[in-house]
């Protein structure tokens, strides 16, 4: 078990903060994986075809299935608005004896011999952080905007929770190894007997999506004190989004447009988000999202300065039921409240 002895400047000066350079790693995790992720599938499958070959040796030598995510892949995000160039910058400057320390201590067997040619050389870190740069663009850069929606709305949720019950309720539902005593931070995962104090310097909170269903704690030993978890909702950025066609029952019920809409909240969207991605105004996006709402199939909330819209319980259960899937709603665990 993992104990974090915590006090009350840790939690004031607790925050949220994203890591795209964490997505990286995690997603590369997957990708490196054998086992089946029913939930990525389709993912992986689109992210395997446009891989740069002369990338995929180092990639696999970077993140390994065998061990833990390395040390200089984890640390760089500071709050919300930390950037994949911002992290990447740190990579590139990494003394190359320390990036290699730090590979050999998550590998736990000998690498293949073409993947230690590629971590050879004193321009090391500038081609990792290369390599990582290119995956990013090809592989997450697109998903990105739908990604940090999802991100923005586990925030919301969790910081209506910390105002609400303090620590304790934003806990609560954070992952099932999680637990709060009167003084720590108990995670059941991990070495046993490992107890940290924090320094003080606040307890960041990362939300991920592709650390689901996993937890990655750091007592502060490469940066910020931090508790990386898996965001509320994540599985519905997986959902198929399938255009409206000619004999869709959902674009019968609503028109195309507004059938289109509400597919793509399955996970939480921007109308200048939507109205980008398929060159329409912003103001007829938003004509729509009203409708939507004002209809009980939009639930919306501000984050910062934009408006994000999710679908209701009610109306994850009619498009589900207009492609014929009978599971039932889980509003819980997928979408924010009001």
């Amino acid at each position: 078990m993992i104990r974090l002895r915590i006090d009350v400047a840790d939690v004031q000066r607790m925050r949220f903060a994203y890591s795209p350079l964490t997505e990286i790693a995690e997603s590369l995790y997957r990708l490196h994986d054998t086992a089946r992720h029913p939930m990525l599938e389709r993912w992986l499958a689109g992210t395997r075809r446009v891989l740069h070959a002369p990338d995929v040796d180092l990639l696999r030598a970077l993140v390994p299935v065998q061990g833990n995510i390395a040390n200089f892949l984890g640390p760089g995000a500071a709050d919300t608005r930390t950037t994949v160039e911002e992290q990447l910058r740190f990579v590139a400057r990494c003394d190359p004896t320390r990036l290699r320390d730090d590979l050999a201590r998550v590998w736990r067997t000998p690498l293949p011999d073409r993947l230690r040619r590629e971590l050879d050389g004193d321009d090391l870190p500038k081609r990792a952080a290369e390599a990582l740069r290119a995956y990013w663009r090809s592989a997450l850069e697109p998903l990105w905007p739908r990604m940090l929606a999802v991100l923005e709305a586990d925030v919301a949720y969790r910081t209506r929770r910390l105002v609400s019950g303090g620590l304790a309720a934003l806990l609560e539902d954070l992952h099932d190894d999680v637990s709060m005593s009167a003084d720590s931070i108990d995670v059941l995962s991990g070495p046993p007997d490992s107890e940290h104090r924090l320094p003080g310097s606040g307890l960041l909170m990362v939300p991920s999506v592709f650390t689901w269903p996993d937890l990655v704690v750091d007592s502060g030993r490469t940066g910020n004190p931090s508790i990386t978890y898996g965001a509320r909702g994540v599985g519905a950025l997986w959902h198929d989004e399938v255009p409206a066609i000619a004999g869709d029952p959902l674009a019968s019920l609503l028109g195309r447009t507004r059938a289109a809409i509400l597919r793509a909240a399955a996970v939480p969207v921007a109308t200048t988000d939507l109205a980008r991605a398929w060159n329409q105004t912003p103001g007829a996006v938003s004509a729509h999202l009203t409708a939507l709402r004002d209809a009980g199939l939009l639930t919306s909330w501000r984050s910062g300065r934009r408006v994000l819209y999710q679908q209701t319980p009610l109306a994850a259960s009619v498009v589900r039921a207009c492609r014929g899937d009978p599971r039932t709603a889980d509003a819980d665990s997928t979408h924010p409240t009001t």
